[in-house]
């Protein structure tokens, strides 16, 4: 018994581990790179990987991708120095970083077409605008996101966790309910978005948070390397 319940703590631990490293921006990421990985490797690399992933870490590979610098050290079990461009063409059709020389921020410009149209959408919802727009300059927690933005309990809550799973709300403190409880807080990734219209394309770029960029799992292992 005693045995069984460390091996629960451990696992409980380690899963907790991978959850407070999770990153708003990885979220965002994580489905368009998965499909650039495997158009890159093709399936049966990548099953040969995923199978790797859950002999060394314990993880799927969605979760891997989320704690990149595991994915990494497996891609480089079978690429060696060689992951070093595979992460960078898997990254290239998706996203660019434009540092700024005008401010500490950094702005994204999302190249791919499923990442501009999660902003796309949610900007064209008048609810979501609420919702983000409500949580720019400060976080709030969910009770008082609907408050502000007056709107209804069930499709309010529905729209927040759409938000919060396409990664462009995160978790950032909390507040103490009357009964004693931690009630998570919510915030925008991002201080900015800009849409561009050049030659019939769309073009979302998107100014993050000030450290978001260096609490991405997925973008500091590639910039790091690159």
């Amino acid at each position: 018994m005693f045995v069984t319940n460390v091996l629960t703590l451990c696992l409980l631990d380690k899963m907790l581990s991978y959850l407070i490293m999770e990153n708003g921006l990885d979220n965002l990421l994580v489905p368009s790179l998965r499909k650039s990985i495997e158009e890159n490797l093709g399936k049966d690399t990548l099953n040969k990987i995923e199978e790797r992933l859950m002999e060394r870490h314990g993880l799927g590979l969605v979760q891997a991708i989320k704690n990149f610098q595991k994915f990494d050290s497996v891609l480089r079990e079978f690429f060696g120095a060689g992951a070093d461009g595979l992460e960078q063409k898997f990254l290239q059709k998706i996203v660019e970083v434009e540092k700024s020389k005008q401010t500490v921020s950094n702005w994204i410009h999302m190249k791919d077409p499923e990442l501009s149209k999660v902003f796309l959408e949610s900007f064209a919802d008048q609810d979501k605008k609420a919702i983000l727009g409500s949580v720019m300059d400060m976080p709030l927690i969910i009770a008082q996101i609907l408050e502000t933005c007056n709107i209804p309990q069930t499709s309010g809550y529905r729209k927040i966790n759409y938000l919060i799973n396409h990664g462009l709300l995160v978790a950032n403190g909390f507040e103490l309910a009357h009964d004693g409880k931690k009630v998570k807080k919510y915030e925008t990734i991002f201080d900015n978005v800009k849409v561009d219209i050049v030659k019939n394309d769309i073009a979302v770029k998107v100014q993050l948070k000030n450290t978001l960029l260096n609490e991405s799992s997925i973008l500091q292992t590639v910039q790091i390397r690159s």
